[in-house]
Formats: structure tokens, sequence, C-alpha cells
């Protein structure tokens, strides 16, 4: 996890239990017409899904518990979030609603590769670092194809966006810095984890876990010409906590 950026946690009874929980809830979440309206974009083909599955602070879903070797692993957990429910399906991706024509090439290029928590604001797209997460915590509710618009990290790139961005803090008061715009530092460390640290496709299987560094730079691959998913889609729950200590906690070296 410290060098890669990531971990894959083996196919474990309690997590596959409750992945089977959360694609119950997930199918009627999908169908709901409200919440189509809400989180179906890229011309159909993503249902972003942010806070929209029924889990609990405790991450349970209809009564079933969130457990398994990542949970132990990241015992003991803070009060989570509703998780996200994001589907893509075939032909993913298409532009997204508010994309600009740059926007879409680099979703569609770049898998729209992105450090959470760095939220861009405003005409100008200026960055700051507003929703400083602990970790992300990818549970995969479907079986699909590799090929299947997968989870993609940039193995290393954790360390370089550290990094990059504290430079770019150091000159500023610590208790300011969620309102310190990185855009710059940002996209410059971007474009040193595109040259030198390898784009890395994350396929998983429901009851196993992705654990990823909250630093890691990461995006949704294309879906692949042939490539296979149930009627469904490709179906991930993700848990993004907040970090305990804000944007200083964020930056730290420590897991």
């Amino acid at each position: 996890m410290n060098d890669r950026g990531w971990s894959r946690f083996a196919a474990d009874a309690a997590t596959l239990t409750w992945a089977r929980a959360a694609h119950r809830a997930g199918l009627r979440v999908a169908r709901d017409p409200e919440m189509r309206a809400a989180h179906l974009d890229c011309d159909g083909t993503w249902f972003v899904g942010v806070d929209a599955l029924p889990t609990a602070p405790d991450g349970s879903i209809d009564g079933v518990p969130l457990q398994g070797p990542a949970l132990d692993t990241l015992d003991p957990l803070p009060p989570l979030h509703p998780a996200q429910l994001s589907i893509t399906y075939p032909g993913y991706p298409r532009p997204r609603r508010e994309d600009s024509a740059a926007a879409f090439r680099y979703r569609l290029n770049r898998d729209s590769a992105h450090v959470d928590g760095i939220i861009a604001e405003g005409d100008a797209r200026r960055r700051r670092i507003l929703e400083p997460h602990a970790f992300i915590l990818g549970l995969p509710l479907t079986h699909c194809d590799a090929g299947a618009s997968p989870l993609v990290v940039w193995e290393g790139s954790h360390e370089i966006l550290r990094a990059a961005l504290l430079r770019a803090l150091d000159p500023h008061d610590p208790r300011e810095w969620h309102r310190i715009d990185v855009t710059e530092a940002y996209q410059a460390a971007r474009r040193v984890v595109f040259e030198t640290c390898p784009r890395v496709p994350l396929r998983a299987i429901p009851g196993e876990a992705l654990l990823l560094h909250r630093l890691i730079l990461h995006g949704v691959g294309p879906w692949e010409p042939g490539a296979q998913a149930p009627p469904e889609g490709r179906m991930m729950a993700y848990f993004r906590p907040l970090m305990p200590g804000g944007v200083t906690a964020w930056l730290s070296s420590r897991p």
C-alpha cells in the first residue's frame, strides 16, 4: 500500500455477503426514476450515484454488516457516509453534462484521472483541497470482464502528488491550506505522473476489496469493445470518509 498506493484483498465470505446485499439494494436504486434523473449521466453510460446506496454509518446495508479483511485493516472505522453506487455501462465514456470539449477529451484519453478531495470550482475551475478523504474503499458488486470500464490507478502517484502539494502549500499557514489554490501544482504533478507512473487497471470480483491511498491518482477506463457484464452494468460501491485532522493530516506520510 505505501509503495504502490493500492491494495487488493482476496475474496472473503463476509465481504461477499455484504456485496450481495449491496447489489440487491443497488438494483433498486438504479431502477428508481428519481435516482436515475439525479445520477444517470454521460448519455446514459454512467450512474454517478454519490451517496446513493442506503448504507448505515457503520457501513451495513439492510442489516448486513460490512466485514472482511479490508475492514479489519481499517479498524476502527470512522462514521461512514452512504456509499457511492458507481455503475458504468457499455459505451462509456460519453460526455458528462457539464463536460467541456477539453474535459471530455481528458475523460476519454486520461480516464478523467483525479485525486479525490481536490475540487474544481467556478468557471475558471480553480482547485482547492476541500474534501480530504481518509481512504478510498472500493467493493465490486457484479462480475465483469477486465475491459468493462475498470477502476484504474497510477501506481506510486500518491507520493509525487504529496510532494507537489506540500511544496505549493508550504509558504502558507497550515490552518489556511484548504483555502489555497493548488491548480498549477496539481496539474503539473499529474503531468509528471502520466510520464513516470504505470497505469494499472484494477479488476476485482464480488467478495474482494480494493483499498486506495487517499492521494493516488485514479479514474475509470473506457468500456472496451466486446467487454461483457451483466445487464445491470459494472457496479461498484465506494466509501470515502473524511480525514480526521483535515488537510494537514491528509498530506502527512502516515497511512
